[in-house]
């Protein structure tokens, strides 16, 4: 996950460089109109993406519990910017309806799991916010799972408006529901695990 991760991060960084020739054919002349928007969306997504593994270290949360939240400001400040800079490039997306509905509606998701997040662990519900904040990386990490589908699928024989329009929904749902199969039954060492690093959390909070 963490290597797809970066892989991603690093390869989205491109679009700083302001090339138009890195720009996605289709969307170039929407990307060069609206370049502010654009940026602070693929900034805020690749900080995000390469903070968010960070975040599910057991022992930085109990031997550095001040990194941990360090780290986990970083993050939400950069949710809030991509989950505004998403909204804001939404409707300019590609083939609409769909798609671009399907990525207002990421946007949206987004902000709601990471502020759930936030609010959980200021009440001191640190299980809670451990679910919030893996549905929230599961969203952060549909960039990675929507290439992935954009890149396979025309692979085998898929039209690539079919795949980019399914994968805008579904990069979203397979990720969520993963994530929500990784935190329903922890196994008794994660518990011990996360037993530790919640009693951290609690007294840091």
């Amino acid at each position: 996950m963490t290597v797809l991760a970066f892989l991603t991060a690093l390869l989205a960084s491109r679009y700083f460089g302001r090339d138009p020739d890195d720009f996605l054919p289709e969307q170039r002349a929407v990307y060069l109109a609206h370049l502010t928007p654009l940026l602070l969306h693929i900034g805020g997504g690749v900080a995000a993406t390469v903070l968010g593994p960070w975040q599910f270290l057991p022992r930085l949360r109990t031997r550095h519990p001040a990194v941990h939240r360090l780290i986990g400001r970083g993050y939400l400040l950069s949710v809030l910017v991509t989950g505004i800079g998403g909204l804001a490039m939404a409707p300019h997306g590609l083939y609409g309806p769909i798609a671009p509905l399907g990525f207002a509606t990421l946007a949206v998701l987004l902000l709601g799991t990471t502020t759930a997040a936030f609010v959980t662990v200021r009440r001191g519900a640190v299980a809670r916010h451990r679910v919030w904040m893996t549905r929230s990386y599961a969203l952060i990490f549909a960039a990675v799972t929507f290439r992935l589908w954009v890149s396979l699928l025309p692979m085998a024989g898929v039209p690539f408006e079919q795949a980019y329009m399914s994968g805008a929904w579904t990069c979203s749902l397979i990720n969520l529901l993963v994530a929500d199969r990784l935190t329903a039954r922890p196994t008794p060492r994660r518990s011990t695990r996360e037993a530790e690093a919640g009693r951290a959390e609690t007294r840091a909070a």
